[in-house]
Order: C-alpha cells, then structure tokens, then sequence
C-alpha cells in the first residue's frame, strides 16, 4: 500500500476544512530564515551573472516568492541594490526574522564569509567551480560603500518601515500576478525553487519581460521534483489530472507540473534571449507505464531533469 499516495490525497482533501492552510504554512520549514542559506542563494545568482557577462551591480531588483524572509533580498541590498521588490502568493514573513536574518548577513558581509556548499545545503542550484567569497565582484572597495553603517541602518529602517514613501523595500502578499511597478524600472529579477510552483508561468514571465529595462536579465533556479507529493522524486507526474486536483484541493501553492523545455519555450515567447541554461538531471526510477497520459510524450531528457538554472535577457 502507498501510504505517501494516501497521505497526500488525505491532506488536498484536508485543505477545504478553516484554517488549514494557514496551519500547514505555520508549520512548514522554510530555509530563508537562515541567514547563510540568503547569502549564499544571492551569492550564486550573481556569480552566475559574473560568469556570463550580465551586470553584477544592480540598482533595482524583484523577487518571486522570497517565504519567510525576504532574506536573499536583504543580501542584494547589503551588495549594493538600491530598491527591492518582493512579490509572494500568501505573506509568510515577519519583522522580527527579516531583522534576525539582516543582522546575521551583515555579519557574513563584513566577514567576506565563503558560500555555503553543497553538503551544506544539497538541494540548492546552481552549483558552482568555486564556493570562495568572490572578491573579483564585491571587492573592498565597494564593500566599504555597501556596508558604511548610514546605509545600513537606512536598509534596516526600511524593513521596519517598508511602507514609508522612501523604504527600498516593497513587499507584495498576497500577489496574483498583477502588473504593480512601472514598467522597463527593474534590472534583475530573480528567484529560487519558485517558477515550479506559478500556475500561470506565460503570464508571469511576460510580466517579467514588462517589468526589466532593456539589457535588464532575470535569473531563475527550478526545481521540478516531487516536494513530497510522492516518494520518488519524479512521482508526481505519474498522477492523473483528475488526482492532482483532488491532491491539489485548495493549497496556496503546489506544482504546476511544467517540464524545463516548456520553462523554456515560455520563457523565449515572451520576448527573452536565452543567455545561460544548466540542467542538472537525475535517473528516474519510473516506467513508461507509471507515468500519467499527459506526460508520456515527455522527452528522455524532460523526464530526468531534476532542476535547472536560466538567465534570459530583454533586449
């Protein structure tokens, strides 16, 4: 008996009783409270910026699903961004982490702290050569800027105060995907295990493609596992759609069980320039026979990509 099937069939049904979600949301573990893991994430990206010739000194940038810290963020700010836009489907975060989180990257900062690697956090892409600070980018120089105490506690008073007219923080929860920034303002748009959960990507990459000026990139990790909806890591696209609705029920968020190629077609449709694409794959245990009748068509590759990390650009 598939005792996971069960459980997470019992728990879509589950999510139509009051106050579920909000107690599954409350009990869920999230990685942007910690410090290390944000500035590690931030780090990667704009490394990944380096090594492909995009700027690494944004002015202004937007996050997709930042959770329980606006962590990550905070890191770009502390680099040197300017203003930061955050855009969630349900408000996750708090004063109180966003200010433990803050002190802790300061701390990282000023440190010049190596990135944390792959043992340390073994479900983070992308992967990199090399996990020392990168001083090439965030030499001392702009260190002593970035972190000159003025703006720090400028930054610190905007997560006090995000509201204020002239906070460089704007956090958007809950999002449904409307146009909220002027368009051609942003330079980098990022985010980290998101794009997997959108139930709508073509609207939210067009989106995107509005918000960035020209030359404006955006950068994206995926993750197109299972996140526990089945015991193998490919499971859940072995699930009937009539199941999946059912497993479904009324989260806030699951998976839009979209494939990296089809990432990818919505991505160049919407008017991108691929600029990097990395797909890191992992063997399926599954038969042809196990998977649903919608994703038997799935290329060889499709099948095994586990995740994967795009930069596109607007041009």
């Amino acid at each position: 008996m598939d005792f996971k099937k069960y459980k997470v069939i019992l728990t879509g049904l589950a999510t139509y009783l009051p106050g579920f979600n909000h107690y599954i949301n409350r009990v869920r573990k999230h990685p942007t409270i910690s410090a290390k893991y944000c500035y590690t994430v931030w780090l990667r990206h704009l490394i990944k910026a380096y090594n492909n010739n995009l700027s690494t000194n944004p002015e202004i940038i937007a996050e997709l699903g930042p959770g329980s810290s606006i962590g990550v963020g905070l890191a770009a700010l502390i680099s040197g961004a300017e203003k930061y836009y955050a855009f969630d489907l349900t408000k996750l975060t708090s004063l109180e982490k966003n200010i433990v989180v803050f002190d802790g990257l300061v701390e990282l900062f000023k440190k010049n702290t190596n990135l944390a690697e792959s043992k340390e956090f073994p479900r983070m892409t992308p992967y990199l050569d090399y996990y020392e600070f990168p001083h090439h980018i965030l030499t001392s120089e702009r260190l002593k800027n970035t972190l000159n105490e003025e703006r720090l506690e400028k930054i610190r008073n905007s997560i006090m105060n995000p509201n204020n007219a002239d906070s460089l923080i704007k956090y958007f929860a809950p999002w449904d995907g409307t146009n909220l920034i002027e368009k051609n303002t942003v330079d980098m748009i990022f985010s980290q295990a998101v794009l997997e959960h959108v139930e709508n990507p073509e609207h939210v990459y067009k989106i995107q493609y509005d918000w960035l000026k020209n030359n404006g990139f955006m950068s994206h990790s995926i993750d197109f596992k299972s996140h526990g909806f089945h015991k193998e890591w490919d499971g859940h696209l072995t699930y009937t759609d009539f199941l999946w609705n059912i497993i479904k029920g009324r989260r806030n968020y699951s998976l839009n069980r979209i494939s990296h190629s089809r990432q990818v077609s919505l991505i160049e449709n919407a008017g991108f320039k691929l600029i990097c694409e990395e797909k890191y794959t992992r063997k399926s245990n599954l038969k042809e026979k196990d998977y649903a009748k919608r994703f038997k068509a799935l290329t060889y590759e499709d099948k095994n990509i586990s995740e994967s990390f795009i930069l596109a650009q607007k041009f």
